[in-house]
């Protein structure tokens, strides 16, 4: 993997970037360290505040995108922020989502599924409709998702989550394939847990967790140009052994 492309000209969109030392915030200071200038994309306008505050302390040119990225209205104005500030768009970073609900199948609801959906599929879907046409104007870009290693594995508990991310999954494929001609690629990666403060509290030190440079590494790459050729896979990425 090329760990040292250079994002310098490129326009890169982050969703989840709200609260530092996630995901989001990671993959965000990753690109604008090698040179992308950055919309950072959250529900919460303070924390986004926040985070463009250190990036901008660090010499990184970056503006925020403060809503519900599940709408349509709110992915499409996220962005226009990204062509009227910079000029245009060529990465989008899906990262925001997570598990919102964890218990059995038979005591689970539709609302559970719902709650899924709209967290982890629904913003990819809208996000994706608003950043595709600014790619291409662009004369192409890169999309990368965010799946689960709960699609190839699923685990007891964790059928909402694993059907939501499933769908994230085949929509990456879809896109793929639909825009190949567009040259705009759409890839996923399917991580492990992460190595995050909050998950870290939750399963404990003890768990196996990816480690956040590894992902960020992996994203990276996918967004270089060293993958130019890449497009329409779902990339499993796994804790190291011990």
């Amino acid at each position: 993997m090329d760990q040292g492309a250079s994002f310098t000209g490129k326009v890169a969109l982050v969703t989840g970037v709200g609260q530092a030392g996630q995901i989001g915030a990671a993959i965000a200071r990753a690109l604008g360290d090698a040179g992308a200038k950055l919309i950072v994309a959250a529900r919460n306008r303070s924390t986004l505040e926040a985070r463009v505050a250190e990036l901008e302390a660090s010499g990184i040119s970056a503006a925020l995108a403060a809503g519900d990225l599940g709408d349509p209205t709110a992915a499409r104005d996220a962005v226009a922020t990204a062509e009227q500030r910079f000029g245009g768009l060529d990465l989008l970073i899906n990262t925001a989502g997570g598990l919102t609900s964890y218990g059995p199948f038979l005591e689970s609801d539709v609302a559970a599924l719902d709650r899924e959906i709209a967290a982890n599929l629904r913003t990819v879907f809208a996000m994706s409709q608003a950043a595709i046409p600014a790619m291409r104007r662009r004369g192409g870009g890169a999309i990368i998702n965010f799946a689960s290693v709960a699609v190839r594995q699923p685990a007891p508990n964790l059928a909402a989550y694993a059907a939501a991310k499933g769908g994230v999954a085949a929509l990456t494929r879809a896109l793929a394939r639909e825009f190949r001609d567009d040259h705009v690629r759409v890839n996923a990666i399917a991580p492990e847990a992460v190595r995050t403060g909050t998950n870290v509290r939750d399963m404990g030190a003890g768990a196996r967790f990816v480690e956040m440079a590894d992902l960020v590494r992996t994203v990276l790459w996918l967004a270089s140009d060293s993958a130019a050729t890449v497009t329409g896979h779902v990339l499993p990425l796994l804790a190291a052994p011990d």
